[in-house]
């Protein structure tokens, strides 16, 4: 995939797909905070036609209080974005920032140990999809 995301294609359209990383987030302790519409947003702002895109700002209030808790501005990082997009040919994309990634940049042994508790979710919500 990447060096700062990880997902795959899923079968289910990109409406259902929104639906389902949505409940599988939940159950793993994510709330969606925030939803960036990219497609809609450029269209409007720049009349370009795209097919779908959407960045989901997922939070586990847990696990982000206790990363604020280790280095306070850890802000700047959050939330974990989860990005659902659909490509030329049709297929829906369902892609996780990785934590490790993007938190490996705060030089912090506890929030080292956030970042793995955190990928771990993001993976079982993947495997779920």
């Amino acid at each position: 995939m990447s060096n700062f995301g990880f997902g795959k294609i899923v079968k289910s359209g990109f409406d259902t797909a929104i639906q389902q990383v949505t409940e599988e987030l939940a159950k793993e302790g994510f709330g969606i905070l925030t939803v960036i519409d990219v497609q809609t947003t450029l269209k409007a702002k720049l009349d370009v036609d795209m097919p779908p895109y959407r960045i989901l700002g997922a939070c586990n209030p847990t696990l982000a209080s206790q990363a604020i808790s280790a280095v306070a501005d850890i802000g700047l990082l959050l939330p974990c974005n989860v990005l659902v997009r659909e490509d030329e040919e049709g297929r829906v994309h369902v892609d996780f920032m990785d934590p490790g990634a993007v938190l490996g940049l705060v030089d912090n042994p506890r929030v080292k140990t956030l970042a793995d508790q955190v990928k771990h979710k993001l993976e079982v919500v993947l495997a779920a999809l």
